[in-house]
């Protein structure tokens, strides 16, 4: 599938920008991708950037995080769910690292590894293949494209709690790429960058965009749903669901062997 996104003519000359998403994706759910298009649509709506491409990057096995599919299965599952998309993709390449990343070093091989394409030769194919999170058309321009984390207000609100991101981490995430926040309605994202003497500093790189279609399906809300053995049917992707089934993922397996089990006794 094509990854170039139709423009009018207006937008060839708008600063150009790239969405990054970081977490762990498990599973993968519809407001995953509807952030994207959220975003997407606020920035070309209003004329201030051509949106050159979307990521998703899962973190990393050693994470730890309760509930974590080994990340061979998030991936296949994120490439499940993106398979519509024309622009959105999945990077492995966190993944694939020895250890656990930092936000920030995530982001900055990202910015990194696109500018650098922008500005080589056109021969780096003969060191290997281009991964596949990388949009096409990057070369139709020679300016460079800004990446930015895009994340919901809990990511926002959790730089306030102790210990979980160091200050200077924070710091080099707003202040050299820039955050594009999709909040609920209702929420005050405001108040709390107000409350933050970093987030204040560099709230011209903050953009905050209102979700007017709340849809408060989570990853835990699915992996609750699928450990009782309830129904997720709509919640994801069907490719995604069936990918659960079949690997067995989030105790469906034990679970409805357990049912079984007690409807013999019973």
């Amino acid at each position: 599938m094509s990854g170039y996104i139709d423009e009018p003519d207006s937008m060839l000359s708008l600063p150009r920008v790239a969405f990054i998403a970081c977490g762990c994706f498990s599973p993968p759910t519809p407001m995953h991708l509807r952030m994207f298009e959220i975003a997407r649509d606020y920035f070309e709506i209003n004329g201030t950037h051509k949106v050159v491409g979307g990521i998703i990057s899962p973190t990393h096995d050693s994470y730890g995080k309760k509930g974590l599919a080994p990340s061979l299965d998030r991936c296949a599952m994120v490439k499940l769910a993106v398979q519509s998309s024309s622009w959105i993709r999945l990077s492995d390449w966190e993944v694939h690292q020895p250890q656990w990343m930092r936000t920030q070093a995530v982001l900055q091989h990202h910015q990194n590894y696109l500018n650098n394409y922008i500005n080589s030769p056109g021969d780096e194919e003969q060191n290997g293949p281009l991964p596949g999170w990388l949009p096409l058309g990057l070369r139709d321009r020679k300016d460079p494209i800004r990446l930015k984390l895009l994340c919901g207000a809990d990511l926002l609100e959790s730089f306030a709690v102790p210990g979980l991101w160091a200050q200077e981490d924070i710091e080099e995430i707003v202040s050299n790429y820039g955050l594009v926040v999709i909040t609920r309605c209702g929420s005050n994202p405001e108040k709390f960058i107000f409350e933050s003497d970093v987030l204040t500093k560099y709230q011209r790189n903050i953009t905050l965009i209102t979700n007017w279609v709340p849809n408060e399906v989570s990853s835990s809300l699915v992996r609750r749903l699928l450990g009782r053995g309830e129904s997720v049917k709509y919640l994801l992707d069907d490719l995604v669901l069936n990918y659960v089934m079949r690997q067995g993922l989030y105790n469906v397996k034990s679970y409805n062997l357990l049912l079984l089990l007690l409807s013999l006794l019973y």
